[in-house]
C-alpha cells in the first residue's frame, strides 16, 4: 500500500524565498526582473520551492496582443521553482492561480512559456489544461552591466548598437483564460499541444535541504492548504 502524499501549502513568500528556490532548484538560477509576485511551497512543512507571477512592462504587449487593454489584465506565470516533491506540478500551479485570481482580480488571462532548449514541452501546463497556442518568435537579448535584458528593455535605456547579444530561441507558449469571454477570444489560436521530444529537467534540481534555511521560508499562518 503506497503512503500517502505529504501536505501541500502555498501562501506568499519574500524575495529573498523565491530567489533561494530560483538559485538551487530552476535552471535559470535566477528570479526575473521587474515586478513579481512570490508563492512560497511547502509540503509537510518542508519548504520545497516557489511560484513567482511577472507583472512587468511586458504585459502591455502581451495584453495587446490578445485583445486586451489594460495591462493589468495579463500576468506571465515566470517561475516554477521546485525541488524533489511528492504532489503533481498541476496541482500547486492550480492552487498557486486561486492566489494570484484573489490577489489581482481584474485579471483575465495568464501566460507562461516552456523552452525546448531545456527539454520543456509545457506537459505541466498541458495536465493543468493551459491552452497551446505554438512558438514564440525568436528574439534577443542584450547585456547592461551586469545583466541580460529584453531589446525593449534595452532601447529604453538608449541605443542597443554595441552591446553584447544573445538569441533567444523559440519557446512553447500557453495561455489560461481566466473568463468566459477570454475563453471565447483565444480558442481560434488553440493548437495540438507538443509532445515530449527528450528528457526534461522540469526545472527541478536535486538538494539536500528542504527544510525552511532562513526565518523567511517558515510557513504563514494563513497558508491555504490542500491535501
Amino acid at each position: 500500500m503506497s503512503s500517502p502524499r505529504p501536505e501541500l501549502k502555498l501562501d506568499w513568500c519574500s524575495h529573498e524565498a523565491a530567489r533561494y528556490a530560483c538559485e538551487r532548484w530552476h535552471y535559470s538560477r535566477s528570479v526575473p526582473a521587474g515586478k513579481n509576485v512570490y508563492l512560497g511551497v511547502w509540503e509537510s512543512s518542508t519548504f520545497i520551492g516557489a511560484v513567482i507571477f511577472g507583472m512587468g512592462s511586458g504585459n502591455s504587449t502581451n495584453g495587446a496582443r490578445f485583445g486586451l487593454r489594460d495591462r493589468f489584465e495579463v500576468a506571465e506565470l515566470v517561475r516554477i521553482a521546485l525541488r524533489r516533491h511528492h504532489n503533481a506540478v498541476s496541482r500547486v500551479i492550480a492552487i498557486a492561480v486561486r492566489f494570484i485570481r484573489r490577489q489581482s482580480p481584474g485579471l483575465r488571462l495568464l501566460i507562461s512559456f516552456a523552452d525546448p532548449v531545456q527539454g520543456h514541452h509545457g506537459g505541466v501546463y498541458q495536465a493543468s489544461g493551459w491552452q497551446y497556442t505554438g512558438f514564440t518568435k525568436s528574439d534577443v537579448l542584450y547585456r547592461i552591466r551586469s545583466g541580460w535584458v529584453h531589446h525593449r528593455t534595452a532601447t529604453a535605456k538608449g541605443s542597443a548598437a554595441g552591446l553584447q547579444s544573445r538569441p533567444i530561441p523559440p519557446k512553447h507558449r500557453y495561455l489560461l483564460p481566466l473568463d468566459a469571454e477570454m475563453r471565447q477570444r483565444i480558442a481560434p489560436l488553440a493548437k495540438p499541444y507538443p509532445k515530449r521530444v527528450k528528457q526534461a529537467t522540469d526545472g527541478h534540481h536535486p538538494a539536500s535541504d528542504g527544510a525552511a534555511p532562513i526565518h523567511t521560508l517558515q510557513i504563514p499562518e494563513s497558508t491555504y492548504a490542500e491535501s
